[in-house]
């Protein structure tokens, strides 16, 4: 046989083989969620104008937990005249969830801390949603125990087990536990802190907080810098605060306002000396929040719909929008517009908006990479057993929260919800390396992080999805969060009214619902409808 002919044939033999080459996954998944294709053409690209504009009173442009907070407070209200307009196809923004056919799971925000009594607003939300049983004595709320978290709350996986909590005690020195002490002694000084009006340096919402000068100072500085001058340089105690900052904020210790820092942990203590306050949680995380407070919209809120400009008008503004769905432009004439949007977009649709506001260039948003593992069963645990909140210590990642930990079973098929902030200092060089990523490629980097943690996890994977979230959470840099022109950033312009997380500085749920809910009232003042404060 000829060289030439020996080699065809072998080929030929060889094909079927390699076509029937193993999978390098034996499950399935997909990349799932925002709809970043669209939004961005819709933004660089001219937009048909529609053919009329239909009359309303509010026009609330994103979906999210602002414009959701904002419809919520105007249906509260007795306002009916209004619309929602969210791009993605479900509302709620980060705090989006879905189910399968083994549990409800979050896509992002997944917890809330217990409010304290001067937290009027997500008292009533969570009074209407059933999870407030009543009150004790002293006037605090009691809560549902199956939103409670239960125990075990949380581990890390360090020196090949898992070990109660977060800081790792285990080899801990006596500096370590020293300098372990001395932080919180500070965290517990701010925690007391009133100032002459009686406010806390540090409370959810930030809007309740003080504006004290030495409260404002720590913005001034990173954290890494705030713990440098205390001498505070314990490895095990910056890892700790390192994964706070990378948690809330998506970012790490020399990107975080030392003012941001403190407030992670003073805004969440229940007083000095006391542990911070118990979080609430549910299969789909805060989506549990959202079905309800979409429910305040109902057919009012528009999904699939993009607005693309807002101009002002002799009677009021003209909204023109793109309906994704059915492939039209359509248009309001709206006499208020409360934009719960980021300000990156904000600027692309309201004429004239950057160049009065300078300050939203300072704004920069986390890029996160979220995955959902359904598993046919749970791996193999030889020390402290599964928790809620699981952390691996040598990782970039955040670890995973479990689905189904509120529901008592802890065996059989659950869903993991596995989370990667891109903390590297520059967010737009992470945000194209994240979406640059796909499924594959995603899927390897959640199962090669896991992996110390748990060598027979793949196996047992039965579908594995992932969500990517180019502007996942605002940074709370240092200088940002008390610099004037920024907090101006929430006031209204022309017509237009604002909520937004970013305007806080600080990605939580709180947040959201306080810029919606204060958009909503300043809405309803200027339409001769004044209410009591829900906030």
């Amino acid at each position: 046989m000829k060289r030439r002919d020996f080699l065809l044939a072998t080929a030929a033999s060889t094909l079927p083989l390699a076509c029937r080459r193993k999978p390098e996954f034996p499950f399935g998944g997909e990349l799932v969620g925002l709809n970043m294709a669209l939004g961005h053409r819709l933004l660089n690209a001219p937009q048909p104008e529609p053919d009329s504009f239909e009359p309303i009173s509010v026009l609330i442009v994103g979906g999210g937990v602002a414009g959701l907070s904002a419809a919520w407070r105007l249906a509260g209200a007795g306002v009916d005249d209004f619309r929602v307009l969210e791009l993605e196809a479900e509302p709620g923004g980060t705090s989006r969830s879905s189910r399968n056919h083994v549990s409800a799971f979050p896509w992002a925000a997944h917890y809330l801390p217990v409010p304290d009594r001067g937290n009027h607003a997500v008292l009533r939300l969570l009074q209407e949603c059933g999870v407030v049983e009543g009150f004790d004595a002293k006037g605090d709320p009691l809560f549902a125990e199956e939103a409670t978290v239960r125990a075990p709350e949380e581990r890390i996986f360090a020196y090949g087990q898992w070990w109660e909590g977060l800081y790792l005690r285990a080899g801990a020195s006596a500096e370590d536990e020293r300098q372990y002490h001395a932080f919180f002694q500070e965290v517990d000084r701010w925690a007391a802190f009133k100032d002459a009006k009686g406010r806390p340096a540090f409370s959810i919402p930030r809007s309740r907080c003080s504006d004290a000068p030495e409260a404002r100072a720590l913005d001034g500085l990173s954290f890494a810098t705030w713990l440098d001058q205390r001498g505070l340089t314990s490895p095990r105690l910056r890892w700790l605060l390192d994964y706070a900052c990378r948690d809330d904020y998506g970012s790490r210790l020399d990107t975080t306002s030392a003012w941001a820092g403190l407030f992670y942990f003073a805004a969440r203590k229940q007083g000095p000396g006391e542990d911070s306050r118990p979080l609430l949680t549910w299969p789909q995380g805060n989506g549990f929040l959202v079905d309800h407070l979409r429910r305040a919209s109902g057919d009012r809120l528009r999904c699939g719909v993009m607005a693309t400009s807002i101009h002002p008008d002799q009677n009021g503004l003209l909204v023109t929008a793109w309906d994704a769905v059915h492939q039209r432009a359509i248009g309001w004439r709206a006499r208020r517009v409360i934009f719960a949007g980021p300000q990156h977009v904000a600027k692309h649709v309201i004429p004239d908006l950057g160049t009065a506001r300078p300050a939203m260039t300072r704004i920069h948003n986390a890029p996160w990479l979220v995955a959902n593992l359904t598993l046919r069963a749970r791996p193999k645990e030889f020390s402290f057993p599964l928790a809620w909140d699981n952390v691996l210590r040598d990782s970039e990642a955040l670890g995973y929260v479990v689905a189904t930990h509120q529901s008592l079973q802890d065996h059989g098929p659950t869903v993991w919800t596995w989370y990667r902030p891109f903390a590297g200092p520059d967010c737009d060089a992470e945000r194209a390396r994240l979406l640059a990523m796909d499924w594959p490629t995603s899927a390897r980097m959640v199962l090669d992080d896991l992996r110390p943690a748990h060598p027979d996890l793949e196996g047992l994977v039965s579908r594995l999805d992932v969500m990517r979230w180019g502007h996942a959470m605002v940074r709370p840099v240092p200088g940002l969060l008390w610099d004037a022109e920024f907090l101006a950033l929430a006031r209204p312009f022309g017509g237009v009214h604002f909520a937004h997380t970013e305007l806080s500085g600080l990605a939580l749920f709180e947040e959201a619902q306080d810029h919606g809910i204060r958009a909503a009232e300043e809405v309803l003042a200027v339409l001769g409808r004044p209410v009591r404060s829900w906030r």
